[in-house]
């Protein structure tokens, strides 16, 4: 077996064997194949995609690279959710609490974030104290004993994904689904939940910017979780414009507040009951109907904000932020963006407030920079929308004044104004 026989055959759209597949990919992993091979493959992949058994067979042995996580030690059924990744998405925040509130085990290992914001584990970072780096017996427990807990992933995961993540960023081999599709997968099937919910965005903030390859990427997965032996669905939702008010890490942690203490009732919200009714269907606590309405009292009776406050306080962390948010980091500086005419939003850039935001600070360009927790930027109109000429249409934060002032610059054209009344798009496009 060789690497020049395995590229030919991916080339010429002939399907490899799984043996052929695991030689090529631990041998990338132990250093036996190069990667000047592994990116020719990489590159035939792009061009030519994999079948659905191949997808699989890739899956599979990324997955089983390294380490596996055991959770038979958390007592109930376990459910895990994984967005595809979008501006201004808090939802595993405020989705663990709540699900755990109605009684299922929601074991959750993120990531930091590398680009627009921090990832899901820089966002909890922001709280004093807050330990994302359980030991394992002590992070089942804490599951066991509050119903969830957010921990950063294991360095020895999946390292098959590490190694060709890192490979086609540099080799403009990112954009392939079946090569996403793995990606995700293994290290979603090496976490080890019972269950698994996937959100998948798709508009111009997601990086699947149609609906249809949103649905492709969304089949594939869930097929390839299901051939796996696991429970598993998608659901498609918008990313055309940022998902609630905050960007940034400090700020989306207070935004999440806001929503599990019953506060803030727009399309983060919505799209947290969704996907939370989704979470807990799958664990058989109900139809869709019942377990939406089990959600949204988990908020209104202030259960699923005990649950974060426990999980808080489980690892370390301060909760007293909870009623004072001036504990979390706070920028020194700040600029208002102001409406330049009136008119309603019919759009909103918001990969550009992607990049305002990593203007601000908020996220990281190397894997090794440092983010400032309290920066980033508030939103205060939606698509569809109304604005008045000189009202505020976001504010931006950071410690750094000459950041500031150039994200500033970059936010004059996030908005685009018209006369006349836009809609604003779906918020949940379909679900497989």
């Amino acid at each position: 077996m060789n690497a020049c026989d395995i590229i030919f055959k991916t080339k010429r759209k002939q399907p490899l064997s799984a043996n052929e597949m695991k030689w090529l990919i631990n041998g990338y992993v132990s250093g036996e194949v190069p990667d000047y091979q592994v990116s020719a493959w990489l590159m035939a992949v792009c061009l030519n995609g994999l079948s659905e058994e191949e997808t699989k067979n890739l899956t599979l042995i990324m997955r089983d690279s390294g380490e596996k996580i055991d959770l038979s030690g958390i007592d109930g059924i376990t459910v895990d959710k994984h967005s595809t990744g979008g501006i201004g998405d808090k939802t595993s925040l405020i989705i663990a609490p709540v699900c755990a509130a109605c009684g299922i085990k929601v074991p959750k290992m993120s990531g930091r974030g590398l680009g627009f914001t921090g990832g899901t584990i820089d966002k909890l970072e922001s709280i004093q104290g807050f330990n994302v780096d359980l030991e394992r017996e002590n992070y089942i427990d804490t599951v066991n004993r509050v119903g969830t807990a957010i921990i950063a992933q294991s360095g020895n995961l999946v390292p098959a994904d590490k190694k060709l993540y890192a490979l086609r960023d540099v080799t403009s081999t990112v954009d392939s689904i079946p090569l996403i599709c793995a990606s995700i997968m293994s290290k979603k099937l090496a976490i080890g939940s019972d269950c698994i919910l996937l959100d998948v965005k798709t508009g111009s903030g997601a990086f699947m910017k149609n609906i249809n390859d949103a649905e492709r990427l969304a089949s594939l997965m869930v097929e390839t979780g299901r051939n796996a032996g696991k429970k598993c669905r998608a659901v498609i939702t918008d990313m055309n414009q940022p998902l609630g008010k905050a960007v940034g890490n400090a700020l989306e942690v207070i935004e999440a507040v806001e929503v599990l203490k019953g506060r803030e009732k727009g399309r983060l919200y919505e799209l947290c009951m969704v996907l939370a009714a989704n979470m807990l269907e799958l664990a058989g606590k109900g139809s869709l109907q019942e377990c939406r309405a089990f959600a949204e009292n988990a908020v209104e009776c202030g259960d699923a904000l005990r649950i974060f406050k426990k999980m808080i306080s489980a690892q370390g962390g301060d909760a007293g932020f909870i009623n004072n948010y001036s504990l979390l980091p706070e920028a020194k500086h700040k600029i208002e963006i102001k409406a330049k005419e009136s008119g309603y939003i019919a759009e909103i850039d918001s990969e550009g407030i992607g990049f305002v935001s990593l203007l601000t600070g908020a996220g990281r360009t190397g894997k090794d920079d440092a983010i400032d927790y309290s920066a980033g930027l508030i939103i205060n109109f939606g698509l569809g929308d109304y604005a008045e000429k000189d009202s505020v249409l976001m504010t931006l934060y950071s410690n750094d004044k000459n950041k500031l002032e150039e994200a500033a610059r970059r936010a004059e054209n996030i908005f685009r104004l018209t006369d006349r009344p836009t809609d604003q798009p779906p918020l949940i496009y379909s679900d497989i």
